[in-house]
Formats: structure tokens, C-alpha cells, sequence
């Protein structure tokens, strides 16, 4: 397998995974910042100009966070990462669903990139700070609705814990946002986790 990533984007979610399942992988770095994800090599890899893609060895590539997250768990069951019941298994796309959809786009890429939701450059004061607003609503809403324990879903670990590992990681290291009891609790109980010390490590960032 050949991870597509960039150090920090939201593909160090699904290097946590592979490093949780330990099978062999290896890491292709895209150079985002210089724009290597509209280039034609990448755009031969992933015509959708973005990371995570996922070469799976056998000729195919999967793109998309959730879906590359289901295959690895589903394809690994060994890992345990991902609930056997209809329920859990549900319940932790939901969860990957919405990090991916919701959390990650209206909070953090408005925060990041707000040229692409304003084309004035005055505004973008304006989009930075409602991308906080809406993160911080959006982690008070997983915050009342938390059902799990340690972990997001009350089965145990699973790769949803992956999905709001990285947008923890970039509140709390990238927003300077403060995160509610739950996730806060969340987030240190991810970083002592050995794949993610490693992922961490192999991408140069902090613990």
C-alpha cells in the first residue's frame, strides 16, 4: 500500500490507521504548499487535486477519508478498528461523516483557506473567525452527544477515533482553541498512543 499525504493535512488520520493496523505501506509525500496536488502526476494518482489517496497495491486507488478509513478497517479485521455490529459500524461512519464533511471544511479549511469562501481579501479576517466559531460549535455538539468513554464510540478504538484525532490536533496546535472536557480527554488519550507518536514522528510534527 502508498499513502498520499501531506504532513498535517487531514491524511494523518489514515497514517495513524496504517500504522495502528502495521502492516507494511509506504508514504508518498504531496507537496500541497507548492501546489503539487494540480499536478498532472498527482492528478494521474487523484484527479480530485487533494490527500488523502490511497494506492492499495493492487492497481486500484481509493480517495475520500471515510472510504479509505471503512476499506482499511474492513480489509484488516484484525485490527479491531472498525465495530462488527450494524450499529457501531453506522454510528462510526456518522462520526467520520461528519468530521470529514462538517467539522473539517466549515471550521478549519475557512480558518486556513479562507480565499476560497471570500474573494475579497478584507474579509478574511471574517471567514478565520467564523471557521473558529463554528469549530468550537461543532466540538460543543460531539461534546453533548458523546457516548462513548476514553473513546468515540462505546465498542472501543475504532478509525473514527482517527477522523477527530486530526481535527483535535489542528484546533489545539494550529487554532489555539481550548477543547471541552470530552475531547480534550480524547485527544491526550490519542497522542499516547504508540501509531500515533510514530505517525507524528515520520511527518516532523509535534507531540
Amino acid at each position: 500500500m502508498k499513502l498520499y499525504y501531506s504532513p498535517g493535512a487531514c491524511s494523518i488520520g489514515i497514517h495513524v490507521i496504517l500504522e495502528e493496523i502495521g502492516k507494511p505501506y509506504e508514504l508518498s509525500f504531496v507537496a500541497l504548499k507548492e501546489g503539487a496536488q494540480h499536478k498532472p502526476e498527482y492528478l494521474a494518482v487523484n484527479p480530485k487535486s487533494k490527500v488523502p489517496a490511497l494506492d492499495r497495491g493492487d492497481g486500484k486507488v481509493l480517495t475520500e477519508f471515510p472510504v479509505i478509513a471503512f476499506w482499511l478497517g474492513k480489509s484488516n479485521p484484525e485490527a479491531k478498528l472498525l465495530p462488527t455490529d450494524p450499529e457501531g459500524e453506522t454510528r462510526c461512519l456518522e462520526m467520520m461523516d461528519y468530521v470529514c464533511g462538517t467539522v473539517h471544511p466549515h471550521g478549519f479549511t475557512r480558518q486556513f483557506r479562507p480565499a476560497n469562501f471570500t474573494f475579497s481579501e478584507a474579509d478574511h479576517p471574517k471567514s478565520v473567525e467564523l471557521g473558529k466559531q463554528n469549530a468550537a460549535k461543532y466540538f460543543d455538539t460531539i461534546e453533548k452527544n458523546w457516548t462513548g468513554g476514553t473513546w468515540v464510540l462505546p465498542s472501543g478504538y475504532s478509525v473514527a477515533d482517527a477522523a477527530l484525532f486530526f481535527v483535535e490536533y489542528w484546533a489545539t496546535r494550529r487554532s489555539g482553541m481550548t477543547l471541552p472536557p470530552h475531547l480534550d480527554a480524547h485527544l491526550k488519550a490519542m497522542l499516547a498512543r504508540p501509531a500515533v507518536q510514530r505517525t507524528l514522528t515520520q511527518e516532523g510534527l509535534a507531540l
